[in-house]
């Protein structure tokens, strides 16, 4: 079943979380990009929340809330992995590799384990959202 609605549905929508910032280029982006973005604070781990992130055909939901863990020193530190929930599958039965899951506020995310090597001064959050983007790309052309 692929799914085509977005996540938050209903008359009434919860107002966005915005526990701590980041970076004001980061904001600029987020809100030009995706302006359901939220910050929170799960167990004492930062988490960006990625609100109706678009997601290829040929996954079984075409929108899910994608979480990004923010390092302790970032924009210095590095930004790796992605998490989603629903967590998502390919329409064409093939497994995706290098998933576990990952509770965050009490729900279990799907953790896409995927690395980079971070450069410093050049990586940022966009360009951390765009090997995102590659990774679900990648995956449905393996």
């Amino acid at each position: 079943m692929i799914v085509e609605t977005g996540i938050r549905t209903g008359a009434s929508i919860p107002a966005l979380r915005r526990t701590f910032s980041l970076p004001e280029a980061d904001e600029e982006f987020l809100d030009a990009n995706y302006p359901g973005w939220e910050t929170i604070t799960d167990a004492g781990t930062p988490w960006l929340i990625l609100n109706d992130f678009p997601v290829p055909e040929g996954y079984d939901h075409r929108q899910v809330r994608a979480a990004i863990r923010i390092s302790s020193g970032y924009p210095n530190a590095h930004l790796d992995m992605v998490y989603f929930l629903p967590g998502i599958s390919r329409t064409n039965g093939r497994q995706i590799s290098r998933l576990a899951p990952q509770t965050i506020e009490g729900q279990s995310w799907q953790r896409w384990s995927r690395h980079y090597s971070w450069r410093t001064g050049v990586d940022d959050l966009s360009t951390h959202i765009e090997r995102v983007k590659s990774w679900l790309t990648n995956e449905l052309n393996r």
